[in-house]
């Protein structure tokens, strides 16, 4: 089944906000085996988003429309699809008695703007806003069928999960099943990989596809496997995942579709060891990629962000000596900081970075992306200098990433 994406804003189109519904969607519904083949951002205007409806539909049977259900006037998606359909705006109680009990448990006062919410046209079926104001509007017409939800991303995440993707499946019968599984690979390029894995491939069965999707230092492999028989579709693809772990031995480091952060949580899990940062350059962007991952209380003591020369002497036992003769970007600094971070908190292993993430601060050298990272598990040190390029954001970015590689790769050895 192919699917359209809409997304209304004028917001997303200056630059604003960025639109994440989209890919979310994309990726809910692949794993229905649906695919979302074209993603269109419109302002909010009618004129724009009948245009973006009409060249919808011509191509699918199921159209996707987040945005433009608020409060205000510049909120024009209901009048828009009222029109389009051939309807008239219509008072719901139930919709009201829903925004009614969202304002209770928010302790909030309604007014008229909010009460206007519970207008819908009257040619849609209401599927209720649990978590927001704007009710999500399914419409029908010759087979085709339109589903409206709010841009807000917490509430068009929960209406899908809990209504609108069963009721697709449901509405156009469909009883597909597709299965993924995912693992990420290191110490590979992906031309080397493809050529290891050329063999593989070939014999894959016509029901599984092999997917690359490298990342910096990491590469991450799925197998797709689609079909009727969900059962025979979940056999098949656990065979060719065994072979495919055979052939890649160590380099498959994990066996889930996660992070890296959250591959590096996998492995302390599984050892009940621990982890502690000190950053410097990163300004704490490793920490706080370790805690968002579910669970990582279990094995993050916690981190030093060392920004200054003061706190690194201080707080983590970096020598005056060693600042004054190599600097703050060094190979000696970071190897003192993630010794002193590890006994600072007790951790059986430990990140350490310092660099110049800019856009100042860079020498002839030490330019700007010049990062050193040092990683610690149990007694065992090492430590390398990285030239990222890019903007600050990316420096850091880059920077976090080859850390949690660096001591994911120290503790797989």
């Amino acid at each position: 089944m192919n699917v359209e994406v809409i997304v209304i804003g004028d917001e997303l189109l200056i630059g604003q906000v960025t639109d994440t519904n989209s890919g979310w969607i994309a990726r809910e519904l692949n794993h229905i085996g649906w695919e979302v083949t074209e993603i269109t951002t419109v302002r909010d205007r009618s004129r724009e988003i009948t245009d973006a409806l009409n060249s919808s539909f011509g191509r699918v049977d199921v159209v996707l429309m987040t945005g433009g259900l608020g409060p205000t006037k510049d909120d024009i998606t209901k009048q828009t699809l009222c029109d389009y359909f051939g309807g008239k705006l219509v008072f719901d109680e139930s919709v009201f008695a829903n925004v009614e009990a969202i304002f209770r448990r928010r302790k909030l006062t309604m007014n008229d703007s909010t009460r206007n919410q519970a207008y819908v046209p009257n040619v849609c079926t209401v599927i209720q806003n649990t978590v927001g104001t704007a009710p999500v509007m399914w419409f029908e017409r010759n087979g085709k069928v339109l589903v409206s939800m709010p841009g807000v991303p917490t509430e068009m995440k929960t209406v899908m999960k809990e209504a609108v993707i069963s009721r697709l499946r449901e509405y156009f019968q469909d009883h597909s099943s597709i299965l993924h599984r995912t693992c990420l690979v290191k110490d590979f390029t992906e031309s080397r990989l493809s050529e290891t894995l050329s063999d593989f491939e070939a014999q894959l069965p016509v029901c599984i596809k092999l997917a690359y999707l490298p990342t910096p230092g990491v590469i991450r492999l799925r197998l797709t496997a689609r079909g009727d028989e969900e059962s025979y579709l979940q056999k098949i693809i656990d065979d060719e995942f065994f072979k495919l772990r055979t052939i890649l031995g160590s380099h498959l480091f994990c066996s889930s579709d996660t992070t890296l952060a959250g591959a590096l949580g996998s492995i302390l899990t599984e050892r009940g060891e621990t982890l502690a940062t000190a950053e410097s350059c990163t300004g704490g962007n490793i920490a706080h990629e370790i805690t968002r991952i579910v669970g990582s209380s279990v094995y993050f003591k916690g981190g030093v962000v060392a920004y200054s020369n003061e706190v690194k002497i201080r707080v983590l036992n970096v020598s005056s000596e060693t600042l004054s003769g190599f600097g703050a970007v060094s190979r000696e600094t970071v190897l003192q900081m993630v010794s002193g971070v590890q006994r600072l908190l007790s951790s059986d292993c430990a990140i350490a970075t310092s660099g110049i993430a800019g856009p100042g601060g860079g020498s002839v050298e030490k330019p700007v992306g010049t990062v050193w990272i040092a990683v610690r598990y149990g007694e065992r040190s090492e430590a390398e200098c990285f030239c990222f390029e890019g903007d600050r954001e990316q420096v850091i970015a880059r920077a976090t990433q080859s850390a949690l590689l660096m001591l994911i790769q120290l503790m797989t050895k």
